[in-house]
């Protein structure tokens, strides 16, 4: 009966289909982009299979930057202003009003009432960034010396960047979210004496290490709130953006070669590493990153919300001032209408600031992928067939490169909505992005997503697959600001020599290659120079490189476990698979024994009313029949994706509470902290293993 029903639907689906083929595929030059995805994107220099391997765009020689003779961050900014001057440059929304929104279970969440966009000019920015800059001078801060940012991503931080850069002080970057002790680590291993916050932050966590900071002299907090002077130590200044303001200076410009950022990691492994970054190095890697973004400039609107002491998210906003983008800034608690800090009825930021780009880590772009589907299966049966029918579709034709404007139209049109429905392109970095989650954001959203592959210490630039490149798993050829090289690792059993594609650990060389780690000489060993002169950094991630030139990031080093047998557990890839799970939000795998999982509140709850189990949402994650039941799920995805019998979870822990920044347990970028997680689960270790 069901099939006649929508007989109709079909018939009408493959009518359109036929009639505007035709039309489209010449309009929309689809054949041209589809022998664009399919072109030899790069190729090795040596003729081996190890490489290096260069973009074919800048075969000849590596390109450094973007804007002849524009070569430190200070020019950039000053060139996009000479361009851009009364464009809209930064926008924050303005926050109307706070309310308590309160929990049956007691608990309290801060919802928010936001207006619209509030926007300064580039010759606004410029005006700041002169005076925060001198003023800075003024109050002792010397060139080549750091200074430190301790802030969330707000319009704030990238105008000391620029202040920063004008006036070559090196930046060292934080976190927001970085426990007491690595902030208190770093900022001694710095030896800063000045360092520029918000007042939340002042408040909550650095005004109980500032004791511990020998040298700080000066604390600078963005906010336009009064902050007490009351409990800090003696000889500690605290100053107000706007005082800072108000003093003056003369400037010292930098050198190409000048330090312009010392990067902190996450943490991810241990004790976070700064890494040195010269204004030359920057330059570079956003050159090879523009290049594979066509058309970027001043029509383009990029959302951010990622934190900035991430290299992405840094060179991302850099790199749009730099075209002319216009940046609004935003948050992961106000990102959608649908966020947990905007209260119900209010529009998130996407709504009204309607971004043509986004940056996004995996993590979550996989939250959008269940929340969507989530949605659907709350739909009416005829209403879920016609979705599910509109997806495959489009599914097929976005496969074989082609597009399905019909379904964009009738189907797609509210999802786009939920991002403000103008992205034009979403960039990937931080982690593997999932071939199905990558496949969803094209159907649903109707925009190519970039999947970037890079590191801290390349300045986040190495791979990013080009607009046209529709296949899924991979990076992208190398950016044409660098190499890439192979090397053998034969404990783990990659070679160059391996069928049908060589594979090996992955070497990035060129300009974009940092300087190495701060006050860390022991731990520069994954630096070399070459016989050219080059600078290379060996990643310690397991590539294949296809014939295309084109990477596929399958291992990682630290994420290998080898067993009894000999056989080698890659963990990333286990936790990749399995994320597809409807069950499961997040899942670390401890070994090819035990995982612990984040499992899905809303999916897990119907599920336990299904077989009878009662409780709080604690107790039903702790409840036996629940882990059996996620297991079950677990083995039947994993069979599916055909992983092999010993990389399949025996044992399972649920936990109830999210793993987010604040928890310590997975870094901004929502990377695990194996370390931090082992140790958070350990009596559940010893309760799965039944000894200690």
């Amino acid at each position: 009966m069901l099939l006649i029903l929508l007989f109709p639907v079909y018939l009408l689906i493959w009518l359109y289909s036929t009639i505007s083929f035709l039309p489209w595929y010449f309009i929309t030059q689809a054949g041209q982009k589809k022998s664009q995805s399919k072109r030899t994107k790069a190729c090795s220099t040596s003729g081996f299979p190890d490489g290096p391997y260069r973009s074919v765009d800048h075969f000849d020689s590596l390109a450094t930057e973007d804007f002849p003779g524009i070569n430190t961050l200070d020019k950039l900014f000053k060139h996009a202003v000479q361009r851009f001057r009364d464009a809209h440059c930064l926008g924050t929304r303005e926050i109307l009003s706070e309310e308590n929104d309160i929990q049956p279970n007691g608990k309290v969440f801060k919802k928010l009432i936001m207006g619209e966009y509030k926007w300064l000019s580039y010759d606004e920015v410029d005006s700041i960034v002169s005076e925060f800059g001198s003023g800075l001078a003024a109050l002792g801060q010397q060139p080549k010396s750091t200074i430190a940012i301790f802030c969330e991503t707000r319009a704030e931080w990238m105008i000391t960047a620029q202040a920063c850069f004008r006036q070559n002080f090196p930046l060292v970057t934080f976190y927001a979210t970085l426990g007491e002790e690595a902030i208190a680590y770093g900022l001694n291993e710095t030896g800063v004496t000045h360092v520029v916050t918000s007042a939340e932050l002042l408040e909550t966590k650095l005004k109980h290490v500032l004791p511990q900071i020998t040298k700080l002299k000066h604390v600078i907090y963005v906010d336009q709130k009064k902050v007490t002077t009351e409990g800090y130590p003696a000889g500690l200044s605290l100053h107000s953006m706007q005082a800072v303001r108000d003093l003056g200076a003369a400037i010292v410009k930098p050198q190409p070669s000048d330090l312009a950022v010392v990067m902190y990691t996450s943490g991810s492994t241990g004790r976070p590493k700064g890494v040195m970054i010269v204004h030359s190095n920057l330059i570079a890697g956003m050159t090879g990153q523009c290049e594979r973004i066509p058309e970027l400039g001043p029509e383009d609107t990029y959302i951010a919300y990622l934190p900035l002491a991430h290299v992405l998210e840094m060179t991302a906003e850099i790199s749009c001032v730099t075209h002319g983008c216009r940046i609004g800034y935003s948050s992961p608690q106000t990102l959608s209408d649908q966020s947990t800090k905007i209260k119900k009825g209010s529009k998130g930021d996407c709504s009204v600031l309607r971004p043509t780009l986004m940056a996004a880590v995996p993590e979550i772009m996989d939250r959008i992928n269940k929340n969507v589907m989530s949605k659907v299966q709350e739909m009416g049966y005829i209403q879920r067939t016609l979705f599910t029918l509109g997806y495959k579709y489009k599914l097929e034709q976005v496969k074989r490169g082609y597009d399905a404007p019909l379904c964009n139209y009738v189907l797609f049109r509210k999802v786009k909505k939920l991002l403000g429905g103008r992205v034009r392109m979403m960039l990937s970095g931080g982690a593997p992005l999932s071939s199905a989650t990558q496949r969803f954001m094209n159907v649903c959203f109707c925009c190519p997503v970039g999947q970037g592959y890079g590191l801290t210490e390349t300045c986040g630039a190495a791979t990013i697959t080009e607009v046209a490149d529709f296949s899924t798993g991979r990076v992208g050829a190398p950016l044409i600001c660098c190499e890439i090289r192979l090397r053998n690792w034969a404990e783990g059993g990659y070679t160059s020599k391996d069928e049908p594609n060589p594979r090996g650990e992955v070497l990035v060389g060129g300009p974009n290659v940092t300087q190495g780690y701060y006050c860390h000489e022991s731990n520069n060993q994954d630096f070399f120079v070459d016989e050219k002169g080059q600078r290379w950094f060996c990643t310690g991630d397991i590539g294949e490189i296809y014939p295309d030139g084109c990477l596929q990031i399958i291992d990682r080093k630290k994420d290998l476990v080898k067993l009894q047998a000999g056989e080698y557990v890659s963990l990333g890839k286990v936790e990749s698979a399995l994320k597809n799970c409807s069950l499961i939000d997040n899942i670390c795998a401890y070994n090819y024994v035990i995982s612990f999982v984040v499992p899905n509140q809303k999916r897990l709850t119907e599920l336990a009313k299904e077989k009878g189990v009662e409780g709080k949402w604690e107790e039903i994650c702790t409840h036996p029949e629940m882990e059996r039941e996620v297991l079950a799920e677990i083995r039947e995805v994993a069979t599916k994706i055909k992983l092999q019998r010993f990389e399949i979870p025996v044992k399972v822990r649920l936990s109830p509470e999210p793993w987010t920044p604040e928890t310590g347990l997975v870094t901004d970028a929502f990377k695990l902290k194996r370390k931090e997680l082992r140790n958070h689960y350990l009596s559940d270790i010893e309760r799965m293993y039944g000894r200690k």
